[in-house]
């Protein structure tokens, strides 16, 4: 099927016929809204995250059942679900109604200490993990693999070290991938985020204040987490945010290989089109191969 026109007009319209109670309710577009789903605020406390392809309506029902049991064990705000929406006025997936989550997207100006966020952040993945695993989601479709083995991005990591032959040093970064490959996971499975950047983390009065976006979530190898060691912390922060996780090296080893993955493929895929994306992908790729 085409493109689903996600607009204003689209929420109000499955708010009225879904939800009237909430129908006299102004909806307005979140400023930094997403884009693997599209965020409106509903009212003063409330957001309506509609997912903007199929392959993302997979985690719908997911973050409406698991959400709330993750909830009570963690040390910080997560969404919390209010309501679930059904396909209807020609919007053909699942959709949510969480509970509005106050504070603004972490970047490096508005966190007072990075090394101590660093330290939070850790302190909330390791209690994350502690959560027990039993029945949650293994990897698969609806959290693209995260949490499951790097052999299932082997053919296209290898594909865009092909394609940038002459733009990076391939030799490198393909030393760091099969490190990654040969540091494989024997653990139990844990309770994971699946993508943890700055645009999931929310600060308020300079701190963490809260982790949103459990979409790609899931029980399996935590390693998939750690690529904000190299996406945003840099120096102290980094070593704050390594020290602070009881994980071996194999498992470091492997964060590495998911950071690698994503830069390559950001690289390879967008030469020359997307200028921001080409330079920070460039900064990542240099961050992981020093620290490898």
């Amino acid at each position: 099927m085409g493109a689903v026109n996600i607009d204003v007009a689209l929420v109000r319209q499955l708010i009225a016929t879904q939800f009237p109670r909430w129908a006299d309710l102004p909806v307005t577009p979140v400023a930094e809204g997403g884009w693997d789903n599209r965020t409106f605020h509903l009212g003063a406390h409330m957001t309506v995250r509609l997912p903007s392809a199929a392959a993302y309506s997979l985690q719908v029902e997911k973050e409406q059942r698991w959400l709330p049991k993750l909830a009570p064990r963690l040390p910080l705000p997560i969404p919390v679900p209010l309501a679930m929406g059904r396909p209807g006025a020609g919007y053909p997936w699942p959709w949510s109604i969480y509970q509005w989550l106050d504070g603004e997207i972490a970047t490096t100006d508005r966190i007072a200490n990075l090394s101590q966020f660093a330290a939070n952040l850790s302190q909330f993945l390791v209690a994350l993990q502690r959560v027990d695993a039993t029945g949650g989601p293994p990897p698969g479709p609806h959290n693209f693999f995260r949490g499951g083995p790097l052999t299932v991005y082997d053919a296209e990591t290898r594909q865009a070290l092909e394609t940038l032959e002459s733009a990076i040093d391939t030799g490198a970064a393909a030393a760091v991938w099969e490190a990654a490959l040969a540091a494989t996971w024997h653990g139990a499975p844990v309770w994971f985020h699946g993508d943890v950047s700055a645009g999931n983390l929310l600060v308020k009065g300079g701190t963490l204040s809260a982790v949103i976006d459990f979409g790609t979530s899931g029980v399996g190898d935590p390693a998939c987490d750690l690529s904000i060691a190299w996406t945003f912390f840099a120096g102290e922060s980094r070593e704050m945010f390594r020290a602070a996780l009881p994980l071996d090296t194999a498992t470091w080893a492997r964060g590495r290989g998911w950071t690698l993955w994503k830069a390559l493929i950001t690289l390879a895929a967008l030469p020359g089109t997307n200028a921001l994306a080409v330079s920070e992908s460039q900064r990542v790729l240099h961050a992981v191969l020093a620290d490898h």
